[in-house]
């Protein structure tokens, strides 16, 4: 099966203007996403990002390279290209004089949907806008405006849906209520979704693969549990049964007395087993009355590889 976004060699070079050089955005990116995937594509700002969701859109001309989307190529078939994905931009883009409903119709009719196969209902209750159908979208919500701008995205039912920082500014209601809308999409249409968040621990949740980019370039792809693995460090956290009478000193192992009175022993797991650190607590004296393990986050990824750090 091909994948739903196959990227290979993409170059972007914004050419020089008035008192500007040249600045090259994507330096030779290779990206695949997989069909019914909610895909995450991540990196700092300035890392590219908005180029390569703007190419595949088709507001910006790539330099080189090969850009296909659903199978179609952008250079060979660019309407069928651009009729497999749906954007959900950061920026609010919306016609204030237009409702809802009519902001809908009009940018199905864009694309080309049939009266008889428009679902702008449908979509207004999905997004939870069916009771504001009819209202200037001057009298929505900055929440309420968001949703908009994702319903506009899957009026000609896209492939491929990709969200620009979808829940920046927005409050936690919100934000449940469109990964709610999200994992329906791409449970119940097989939508694949491609998503950008500086919200590193909603990529974590979400995503069932991770890309990373940094200036301009691929750095990492994997299963979001492949690259939680990469960083070796574990955290063992101990509630004392009692109050120690002083804190261990053990190889390989650093310790921390957290205010709450428990004790983090923190491990590299290629040098020492979880097994090896409880052994070493007992035979220091500590009765165990509680234990726990912190693993590491995708944010520790991010900032090991973005940072140029060695992961350790």
């Amino acid at each position: 099966m091909q994948p739903a976004l196959n990227i290979s060699k993409l170059h972007k070079t914004y050419t020089a203007s008035k008192g500007t050089a040249s600045k090259i955005a994507l330096n030779g990116v290779d990206l695949q996403v997989r069909r019914g995937s909610i895909f995450g594509l991540l990196g700092p700002n300035g890392a590219g990002k908005s180029t390569l969701i703007n190419i595949l859109a088709g507001l910006v001309r790539k330099s080189s390279g090969t850009v296909q989307i659903w199978g179609w190529d952008q250079d060979v078939n660019p309407r069928q290209s651009r009729a497999a994905i749906g954007v959900m931009p950061q920026e609010l883009n919306l016609d204030p004089f237009f409702s809802p409903a009519a902001a809908l119709e009009t940018q199905a009719g864009l694309y080309g949907v049939a009266r008889a196969d428009r679902q702008t209902a449908e979509i207004l209750e999905i997004v939870g806008l069916a009771d504001k159908a009819n209202a200037y979208a001057r009298t929505l919500s900055g929440g309420m405006r968001r949703r908009l701008l994702l319903a506009k995205a899957l009026v000609h039912n896209p492939h491929v849906l990709v969200l620009d920082e979808p829940t920046a500014g927005v409050d936690i209601e919100l934000r449940q209520m469109l990964w709610e809308n999200v994992r329906m999409l791409n449970r119940e249409r097989g939508m694949t979704v491609i998503l950008t968040t500086h919200y590193l621990e909603e990529a974590e949740e979400m995503c069932d693969e991770i890309a990373i980019i940094d200036n301009g370039q691929k750095i990492a792809q994997d299963s979001t549990t492949n690259l939680l693995d990469q960083l070796d460090g574990r955290v063992m956290v101990v509630q004392p049964s009692a109050a120690p009478t002083s804190i261990p000193t053990l190889p390989n192992i650093t310790v921390e007395h957290r205010t709450d009175g428990s004790l983090a022993f923190a491990y590299q797991a290629r040098q020492t087993s979880a097994d090896q650190v409880i052994d070493a607590v007992r035979q220091s004296g500590i009765g165990i009355a509680d234990i726990r393990t912190e693993q590491a986050r995708l944010e520790d990824v991010f900032l090991a590889l973005t940072a140029k750090r060695p992961i350790k």
